[in-house]
């Protein structure tokens, strides 16, 4: 819903006098503009100035609410408290009301704080939030209004401008460790690299002195990609009113900020709002606060968007849009009171865009007179907002001047104590700036509690039960699909022969964490039935419309709840929120599945700067899981490959360094130096061990598993129960069992792979009767790399040359990553061959026959033995 705004006559930076003109000749009772559409500003030659052909800017820095019956709307209710809060819209406040009082104080702090900043470290980045100082006491007008409808969990998200005066006036965090930030001597106490203290987030749970309440508020943190941190922070709101049973969004909720050129301009706030009203999705509203400075870097309005508002993005979900300007603080606070209680009574999303100006370049080094120069001369005879405000109450009588100048100074002396308090500090403690702790799940100085992992294995009765659940309908008078009965009817005699596929190991592997009463959470396009038609963890009723069956909620009495949900056709903002998600407690299982494992890069930025550097950056530890399908199979260059090299490639071991193979628990303690687990496991048993072990681990990693496609129905590929009995593990690597590991001395080749490839190197080595000559040795667990168990292969066949055997082309895929390593394992005692396709600009070919060339050919490469001797 949009709110028409009404224009002044002057220019932007004039609003002010424009406001004081309009009041001295209204009734006192009435703040509504009157409508007015006479344009008699010259032209100039900055859009900021001249506006569009419409004088946008100048209609939109100086407009008031008015009118909203003009709004875009379908609901009744939405217009009639529209219509109550603006028939007259902002009443004024009456001279001397202690709300101008309580005002006044909350505005000086923002202004004071920025001030104070920049007396102490002028040349330094800060990102200030000069010409918006309002914010803060708009931010705080939100959370008291909420709190006063009973939310008593906030969370939020936000860019870099502001950021660390938000954290200091409206989180609360302590002033001494925002200033320790700025010394360059300080020493880093926190493993992993850090952030620019911009970035950072913070958790702090304290009383609303307002509602005297209890309120907890999360800011979280955030990379400079700007909005990328959104889909995040819902995610997370809709994982603490998961746990908390808040189902209507009552008890938490979440604040988001913007800049106006973001907001406009990147498309994940798109894709955000679309999962805004999503069944499994929603957070039953999210206030947004567009911090609209008219400007973006050095980019002007008309550059930046083809929309008449910044805001209209916020249209698709028919938001209200509230547009203020942020000279009126007044003004600003009744809004902000009115997006809340919409909020609160609604719960949908709501817009409020405090039209204001930035005071400085994009940082405090920057020159904005380059680019903007008519704009910032217009911006250096501005006084700020709220020190305006505060000389129009001495002038009013509402305060007097030693009042006033009592109260600023309360709040430098405040500063300079912390500052010197912040000298004290020698050591920077990222992990004080957590946004998300765990309590209990670690010690008190946030280690392990162990570092060892218990078998991931079940008794069979557990199997069994899971079995047969999946295999049947726990629903009476329920009609399936006559295609998935014989699904189900295979299901049940797998069972039977102690056997699974990979659904059904799936299957049994969340069936039995629900039972230890871990919630899991799958979500992605089509997860529901499976890309490939293989999972069909939802049935539906084929003669009722809507009803549907999860039988894996049917598992036990007292079991987790399993939550299996279709996204939008997202991948970006759908992964953004299952990160978020799984942010909120280490005890649940949170994976989201690509389509197919290429679409995951159109989500790179989630997976580049949350997931991959996440804990080095922020302290995070975060369990994600993502499973990506892959294999080469003829289907073309965008259905063949999740691009396993770039995970690879951004994994944090040293590729020329042995580890210390003796070293307890080592296998252990890889696992928790490593930034994140890559995986390709080739059979079903395995791929049941590691999802156990993503829970069982007394620490959590991001787990990366590439999926199969077509050996998710290969005959081969089963595994028996014996291998997911009590007492089995996860195998980082499977060694070759066959007539070559009986005779290891004979075998003149052995061959390394991961994945799918195993099945057609074993069946060509069948066919070419070569088992007692070569030996295939899996790699299941890529990184951490598993150097011990590797030494072992090598060692055990003296006699044989090494080589890497692959589908994907020489510059993709494993090589690259596995050789060095390899080498470094074996002391760069032997070389180690390529088998596999040659170097590519596509992940495959588009042509069956080239691709089935291309197989032969690389397993002709594979198993002649004499191929590598002219490189000798």
């Amino acid at each position: 819903f949009h709110l028409r705004t009404c224009a002044a006559k002057l220019r932007p930076l004039t609003a002010s006098q424009t406001v004081k003109t309009f009041s001295q000749n209204r009734p006192a009772a009435a703040r509504t503009f009157q409508q007015i559409r006479c344009y008699s500003a010259p032209v100039a030659a900055e859009p900021f100035l001249s506006g569009t052909s419409s004088n946008y800017v100048e209609e939109m820095y100086c407009a008031w609410l008015e009118n909203p019956k003009s709004v875009h709307k379908d609901s009744m209710a939405w217009t009639s408290l529209t219509s109550t809060r603006f028939s007259t819209c902002p009443p004024p406040l009456s001279s001397g009301d202690r709300n101008q009082h309580f005002l006044c104080g909350r505005s000086s702090v923002g202004w004071r704080f920025e001030e104070f900043l920049q007396r102490k470290w002028s040349s330094e980045k800060r990102f200030g939030l000069e010409g918006c100082e309002v914010l803060i006491p708009a931010l705080k007008t939100i959370i008291d209004k909420s709190s006063e409808n009973g939310v008593d969990y906030v969370i939020m998200g936000m860019p870099h401008r502001g950021r660390l005066n938000v954290l200091a006036n409206v989180i609360r965090k302590e002033l001494e460790q925002i200033f320790c930030q700025f010394d360059s001597k300080l020493e880093a106490a926190d493993e992993g690299s850090g952030d620019v203290k911009y970035h950072l987030g913070m958790y702090h749970r304290r009383i609303n002195r307002v509602t005297d309440r209890n309120i907890t508020l999360s800011l979280v943190a955030n990379p400079s990609h700007l909005e990328a941190a959104d889909p995040v922070v819902m995610g997370k709101t809709k994982a603490e009113q998961f746990y908390c049973g808040d189902t209507e969004g009552k008890k938490v909720m979440s604040i988001l900020l913007h800049g106006d050129a973001a907001f406009a301009g990147q498309g994940i706030v798109y894709e955000t709002f679309h999962l805004s009203d999503l069944p499994s999705y929603t957070t039953h509203g999210t206030v947004h606060v567009v911090v609209n400075n008219q400007i973006g870097f050095t980019t002007d309005p008309r550059m930046a968007r083809s929309s008449p508002y910044p805001t209209d993005v916020a249209r698709v979900v028919n938001a209200p849009i509230f547009h203020v300007n942020s000279d009126d603080p007044e003004a600003v606070m009744y809004v902000c009171k009115v997006a809340a209680e919409w909020r609160s009574t609604f719960h949908k999303d709501v817009v409020v865009d405090l039209v204001c100006y930035r005071r400085n370049g994009h940082n405090e080094m920057d020159e904005p007179m380059f680019t903007q120069p008519l704009m910032y001369k217009q911006i250096r005879k501005q006084k700020p907002v709220l020190q305006k405000y505060a000389e129009l109450l001495v002038s009013q009588g509402v305060v007097n001047q030693p009042e006033y100048e009592e109260e600023i100074s309360k709040y430098d002396k405040i500063c300079e104590e912390a500052f010197a308090r912040s000298k004290d500090e020698k050591i920077l403690h990222i992990k004080h700036w957590l946004d998300s702790p765990w309590p209990g799940f670690f010690t008190l100085d946030g280690q392990p509690r162990s570092m060892s992992c218990p078998s991931t294995g079940l008794t069979e009765d557990i199997l069994t039960h899971i079995g047969n659940v999946a295999s049947s309908v726990p629903v009476e008078n329920f009609t399936i699909h006559g295609g998935l009965s014989r699904i189900l009817k295979t299901r049940g005699e797998m069972v039977k022969n102690r056997t699974v596929d990979w659904a059904l190991a799936e299957y049994m592997a969340f069936g039995s964490l629900l039972k230890e009463g871990i919630h899991i959470r799958l979500s992605g396009q089509d997860v529901e039935r499976g890309t490939f038609s293989h999972r069909h963890h939802v049935l539906h009723d084929q003669n009722v419309d809507k009803r549907t069956c999860i039988p894996m909620n049917h598992l036990w009495p007292n079991q987790a709840p399993y939550t299996v949900c279709n996204s939008s056709l997202s991948e970006y903002g759908v992964l953004g929120f299952e990160l978020g998600f799984a942010m909120a407690s280490p005890n649940a299982l949170v994976l989201w599945e690509a389509q197919f494992g290429d679409f995951h890069n159109t989500a790179q930025c989630i997976i580049d700067q949350f997931i991959c550097p996440g804990q080095a950056k922020w302290v995070r530890q975060n369990g994600i899981v993502l499973l990506l399908p892959h294999g080469m199979e003829g289907m073309g260059p965008e259905h063949s490959s999740a691009r396993p090299e770039r995970f690879l490639q951004m994994c944090n071991d040293d590729p020329d360094v042995l580890p210390d193979l003796k070293e307890a628990n080592f296998d252990i303690n890889q696992l928790y130096d490593c930034n994140w687990v890559v995986v390709n496991c080739s059979t079903p048993g395995n791929f049941f061990h590691v999802l156990r072990r993503q829970i069982l681990l007394p620490f959590r990693k991001p787990l990366i598993i590439f999926t199969p496609k077509s050996l998710l129905r290969h005959p081969e590929a089963r595994s028996s129960f014996d291998e997911m009995l009590p007492g089995t593990h996860f195998q980082r690597v499977i060694p070759e069992d066959g007539p070559a590991a009986q005779n290891p001395e004979n075998v003149k080749r052995l061959l390394f792979c991961t994945g799918k490839v195993y099945y057609d190197l074993t069946r060509e080595r069948k066919a070419r009767d070569m088992v007692g000559q070569v030996a295939i040795t899996r790699i299941e667990q890529l990184s951490p790399f598993p150097f011990d168990l590797l030494l072992k292969e090598v060692q055990k066949y003296p006699n044989a040359e090494l080589a890497w055997c692959q589908e994907e082309h020489k510059n993709q895929g494993y090589y690259d990553y596995v050789k060095p390593r390899l080498r470094t394992t074996i002391s760069r005692a032997k070389p180690v061959w390529y088998a596999g396709r040659d170097p590519a600009a596509a992940p495959a070919t588009g042509n069956k026959k080239t691709h089935l060339t291309e197989l032969q050919r690389l397993l002709d490469t594979a198993f002649d033995l004499d191929v590598f001797k002219s490189f000798s």
